[in-house]
């Protein structure tokens, strides 16, 4: 699409800094987030005009990209968008939410004369701040091509999944192997700590065997530190795997990672830790005794 002006909704951990990468590539027109503050202060950072309303940044933009926290919050966004929204106008939306709820929010587009794809990402904080996200696109050819100058500005790796909601059902599978890939090296790191190796050894020791993984790399040493400064806010996982569970259900899979993760992170929530980076997951696997 040429003469990209392109919006950015929900400015959170990972909102904003891909909000940052559109700025700096001049794409930008507008922002908004649900906190009045929080639009005005971000808009001032990127030299933008704030925002009356969701509509008005609709009326103003052609690309809108969505990062926000649940379903509802999706279809309640859209609902707004495509009554405001310039005919031919693409929502690209890079929340975890149901493929149900992408096939849903794509139709109301549609009867608006606009587009819609599903584009949920992985990479975290840093592959959002680092504009190294790997998208998970669902939706027609046409509309990622149109879209593909936005997604560029902050991705390493677009892959074109297939139809409306297989961006979606590919995040599913993302987060269970992200779940299954925290459990054991939370456990496996906890069994360490309890044996006394020394950690500054340990973790360079498996990177470089068949246990190197990118949360071991990431989180390994933090985690020992009890440093659980958010990366990726474990209530949000727990919110993730919900979905993933029905998803599960219906396809007739085992969810015995996806049960055991839940019950965990609930746990941890109860404690008062949801706030936490899902490696605070190691709470749970020190010895109590």
């Amino acid at each position: 699409m040429s003469d990209i002006k392109a919006g950015f909704v929900g400015l959170g951990a990972m909102g904003q800094p891909m909000a940052g990468h559109l700025s700096r590539a001049g794409l930008l027109a507008s922002v908004w987030t649900r906190t009045p503050a929080n639009t005005r202060a971000i808009a001032a950072e990127f030299a933008l005009g704030e925002p009356a309303s969701l509509a008005d940044l609709a009326g103003r933009c052609n690309v809108i990209a969505l990062c926000v926290p649940a379903d509802a919050d999706v279809l309640d966004d859209v609902e707004v968008i495509a009554a405001h929204a310039q005919p031919g106008t693409i929502v690209i939306d890079h929340s975890t939410v149901s493929s149900v709820t992408a096939r849903e929010a794509r139709e109301r587009m549609l009867v608006a004369g606009c587009e819609f794809i599903d584009a949920p990402v992985s990479g975290g904080v840093e592959g959002a701040r680092n504009g190294k996200l790997s998208v998970m696109v669902g939706g027609e050819a046409a509309a990622l091509e149109r879209a593909r100058p936005v997604l560029e500005c902050y991705a390493a790796k677009i892959s074109h999944m297939g139809g409306i909601g297989a961006g979606q059902n590919t995040k599913a599978v993302n987060q269970v192997l992200v779940a299954g890939i925290a459990q054991a090296v939370c456990e496996g790191l906890a069994l360490g700590d309890a044996l006394g190796l020394d950690a500054e050894t340990l973790i360079p020791t498996l990177l470089a065997g068949a246990a190197g993984n990118w949360f071991l790399d990431k989180r390994g040493s933090t985690m020992l530190r009890d440093e659980f400064k958010v990366g990726f806010k474990l209530a949000l996982l727990h919110k993730d795997l919900k979905i993933v569970r029905e998803l599960a259900r219906d396809a007739g899979t085992d969810r015995s990672v996806i049960e055991k993760s839940l019950a965990d992170y609930a746990v941890l929530m109860a404690q008062g830790h949801g706030d936490e980076d899902i490696s605070a997951l190691i709470r749970l696997k020190r010895s109590t005794g």
